[in-house]
């Protein structure tokens, strides 16, 4: 069972690679529609628009990929199925009929100094 530390050390490099994916989304000409939103099922990490496709996005971070395996490999079919069901979930809330919709994956790999070491754009991922 992890600690209080190893917690909040997990939770504050998950934000810092949502905040470092909303920010390339922007500087793409993305418009964000919905961060980290929630219903009973589970949480949807970035919601946008690029152009009149609405992107899912799922965003990976870590910090030490040796140890943990990296962002990318942590995507699993499991993962996928749960992102694909959130997304109806939201699609059906809000009434939204898409012209066209996708799912992507932002992984953020950030060096001990807390510097973004890589940061990959998987469009259309699963």
């Amino acid at each position: 069972m992890e600690n209080n530390s190893a917690l909040s050390r997990r939770a504050a490099v998950g934000a810092a690679g949502e905040e470092a994916a909303a920010n390339h989304l922007v500087q793409l000409g993305y418009r964000l529609v919905e961060r980290n939103w929630r219903c009973r099922n589970g949480e949807l990490d970035l919601i946008a628009e690029d152009g009149f496709t609405l992107v899912f996005i799922e965003v990976r971070a870590r910090t030490n990929p040796t140890h943990y395996g990296s962002a990318v490999e942590s995507i699993t079919p499991r993962k996928c199925r749960k992102v694909r069901e959130l997304a109806t979930i939201y699609l059906k809330q809000f009434k939204i009929n898409p012209q066209s919709m996708r799912f992507d994956v932002i992984t953020v790999t950030f060096e001990a100094s807390s510097e973004i070491r890589e940061l990959k754009h998987l469009q259309g991922a699963f």
